[in-house]
């Protein structure tokens, strides 16, 4: 069953595998099943027809767009990087969290060491949040 691309809801969660080729995408944009399947990160631990059928999947979970037009079938990812991303946050904030955005910042921060430059692109973040409260 094809997923309506005029429909408003969003694809679901993408599974972890989905989620690799997904990046894929992302990165490299449209591509066929066998740059997809030979892309470094994209699970290259399994074969080329899993790669294809999880494609498949994809596509008719709302995923991935697949174009026909040519002999070798083109995917490309139906949603950009970031909303998925605050779909997935969003999820995971109200699931492991109870909704507590502080302590899912905290969790972060603390499962790997930020760098100067990220700690500043976050300080830079929040003050930009902060002067957007005042309105």
């Amino acid at each position: 069953m094809a997923c309506n691309p005029n429909n408003s809801n969003p694809p679901p969660r993408p599974t972890d595998a989905e989620l690799a080729i997904l990046r894929v995408l992302w990165d490299h944009g449209a591509s066929t099943v066998r740059e997809v399947h030979e892309a470094p990160g994209a699970g290259n631990d399994v074969g080329y027809t899993t790669t294809l059928k999880l494609l498949q999947r994809m596509a008719d979970k709302g995923l991935v767009e697949r174009d026909e037009s040519r002999r070798s079938h083109v995917y490309q990812a139906r949603s950009k990087e970031e909303p998925t991303q605050r779909r997935l946050v969003a999820d995971l904030l109200k699931k492991a969290f109870a909704g507590s955005t502080p302590s899912l910042v905290m969790q972060a921060l603390s499962a790997k060491k930020a760098s100067k430059a990220e700690l500043a692109e976050i300080r830079q973040l929040l003050d930009e949040m902060e002067k957007g409260d005042g309105k």
